[in-house]
């Protein structure tokens, strides 16, 4: 049984196809990356998967229900979290009482002295999350999703806005959630790069299909995926 199947996906905006016929299964425990560029429908899935949009035609299979069309409540405590590209954070609250909120109805309270350390935020628990550099607000975010204790993480762009060395950084801090914490993330990028640093399977979406799958390497170096996606990658990552 897989753990997360996308099943022939359809969404349509007027005259706009932006997801079509989109296949895909994520294995449990596993770490994928979708890339694309702007406009190629990777924003629209994420809404389909995490019940914001409904589709067309088409069915989402998670831990063997199909969870089609359900409610966004109710896909996110089956156990599915979403990071957005902008974090969203309580900024007038420190960084523990930011993870003290979202652990509340999870019985996560003890884990939070784990999860600041996971997050690379202990010495800083008790600043204002506002307060924070951009990139460790999106570590706070991140860490607010294992609060939660989702068994599926989706994160978008997590690394938007972020310097050099802090790239790498969610790099490392994304591999240690799902070798540590054994959960299955599933990221969209274009930041090539950091994508190279997770090591992982990679989907390049194109035109609302994923195009092709394949190691970092194997997507770097196909012909198809040269002319129709990764030099527009490149260009994006470096802009």
């Amino acid at each position: 049984m897989s753990f997360l199947e996308l099943k022939s996906l359809c969404k349509n905006f007027g005259g706009l196809r932006a997801v079509d016929d989109f296949t895909l299964t994520i294995e449990e425990g596993s770490l994928n990356a979708l890339v694309g560029p702007n406009g190629c429908g990777k924003s629209t899935l994420f809404n389909l998967i995490t019940g914001v949009l409904k589709p067309d035609t088409g069915h989402i299979q998670f831990k063997g229900q199909d969870i089609t069309g359900w409610a966004p409540h109710k896909i996110a405590r089956l156990g599915i979290g979403r990071k957005f590209q902008v974090p969203a954070i309580f900024e007038e609250l420190t960084i523990r009482e930011n993870l003290i909120i979202a652990a509340r109805n999870n019985g996560q309270r003890a884990e939070i002295d784990g999860i600041l350390a996971q997050i690379n935020l202990t010495e800083a628990a008790s600043i204002l999350a506002g307060e924070l550099a951009h990139g460790q607000k999106q570590w706070l975010e991140i860490g607010l999703l294992l609060a939660q204790a989702p068994s599926l993480i989706l994160l978008d762009e997590p690394t938007a806005g972020m310097t050099a060395a802090e790239t790498r950084a969610t790099a490392e801090l994304i591999t240690r959630i799902n070798r540590e914490r054994a959960m299955t993330v599933l990221v969209i990028e274009h930041d090539m790069g950091f994508i190279e640093h997770l090591a992982c399977p990679l989907h390049v979406m194109s035109k609302g299909q994923v195009l092709k799958s394949g190691n970092f390497t194997e997507i770097r170096n196909d012909a198809e995926v040269k002319a129709l996606y990764f030099g527009q990658a490149a260009a994006v990552a470096n802009a």
